[in-house]
């Protein structure tokens, strides 16, 4: 079982960005120090809900910051960039990381984002499984050209050469970086099954939810005659005390005003309407589904949840105190008390 921390960069109230990001490349140093196996960095614009605009970025400061730790993208928003230009910055994390980047892309929300960047409501509702594939052949091929008017695609180029090509590992082990697709739709599941692409799940969804999605996602694989097993991240929330109630009221002080204003603050790009989760009652929801408490508790939820999902790799928001030291501390508990349980 592979645990790591999922970073959201949260800007708290009262918090300024440089507070938040400075958290956050700290998580990716201490989550190494305390033998976690990766961290996973999360894309928001204009929102203090997470004030890291590029994932890869910030990633690429991680992966400088770190030695062994594998540092992924939570993910990379993909209608709000080009595949080849993203297509390129994996490659280059890839090969000076010596392997230990992973592109995590999803399609994000209706948000404003598509007006700003240019991609518009089509980017996000129909485009995705388009520029995954461009995505893709970036990722794997010598030489990638789209057609202008192939199938009325939204990009279209000329061949040209990929430089540098991801698969020209120091290693010489031929693979590029791991390619991995946030799920949260039957739909979206089904689309990375059949590229043999493994899940992101969030951390909104119970056991039963995920067990679910990983089952459809085997189906459709098999059917595609792709391997039906994949490593998939479940993301969710860790917050450790001698308590139970302890790391429940930390969580419970400090992420409802958080979430209040983060998701207030999004904004539709064509005014529609959209409902947002009451911030007390989504907080208690993640308690309970999440290794928040004991270390003992926390460790068996998360064997729980493997053995329920079949999922083995983990990706744990451990910022949910809002403070710097607190989220140090509890990195260091997970590293030191919950992993060692794991086997």
């Amino acid at each position: 079982m592979r645990v790591g921390a999922f970073v959201l960069a949260a800007q708290f109230p009262g918090q300024g960005p440089g507070e938040a990001l400075h958290r956050a490349v700290r998580t990716a140093e201490v989550a190494e120090e305390a033998g976690l196996d990766s961290v996973w960095v999360a894309e928001h614009h204009f929102v203090p809900y997470g004030v890291c605009p590029s994932a890869v970025t910030l990633a690429a400061l991680m992966l400088g910051r770190t030695r062994r730790l594998r540092v992924g993208t939570a993910v990379s928003v993909l209608p709000s960039a080009h595949p080849v230009a993203l297509g390129e910055q994996a490659a280059l994390l890839h090969l000076t990381s010596e392997g230990r980047f992973s592109l995590g892309v999803g399609r994000g929300g209706p948000w404003v984002d598509l007006e700003v960047f240019g991609g518009g409501l089509d980017a996000y509702e129909n485009r995705f499984p388009e520029d995954l594939d461009l995505l893709r052949r970036w990722l794997a091929e010598p030489r990638v050209g789209v057609a202008g008017a192939e199938a009325g695609a939204r990009y279209g180029f000329r061949e040209v050469a990929v430089v540098p090509r991801p698969s020209e590992a120091l290693h010489g082990d031929g693979t590029g970086p791991e390619l991995i697709v946030a799920c949260t739709s039957p739909a979206s599941v089904r689309l990375a099954a059949e590229r043999g692409l493994p899940m992101l799940l969030g951390m909104h969804c119970g056991d039963e939810d995920k067990a679910a999605m990983v089952e459809l996602w085997r189906r459709t694989a098999r059917a595609a005659g792709r391997c039906p097993e994949a490593g998939h991240v479940s993301a969710g929330v860790c917050q450790l005390a001698d308590r139970t109630a302890d790391a429940r009221e930390t969580l419970l002080k400090a992420m409802p005003g958080w979430l209040k204003q983060g998701l207030d603050a999004h904004v539709t790009v064509d005014g529609r309407v959209r409902a947002m989760r009451d911030p007390v009652a989504y907080t208690e929801l993640l308690c309970d589904l999440h290794p928040v408490g004991t270390p003992e508790l926390a460790a068996d939820r998360l064997a729980v949840t493997s053995e329920r999902t079949g999922i083995t790799r983990f990706a744990l928001l451990t910022e949910g105190s809002g403070d710097l030291a607190a989220t140090e501390e509890n990195l260091r508990r997970l590293g030191a008390e919950v992993v060692p349980r794991l086997g």
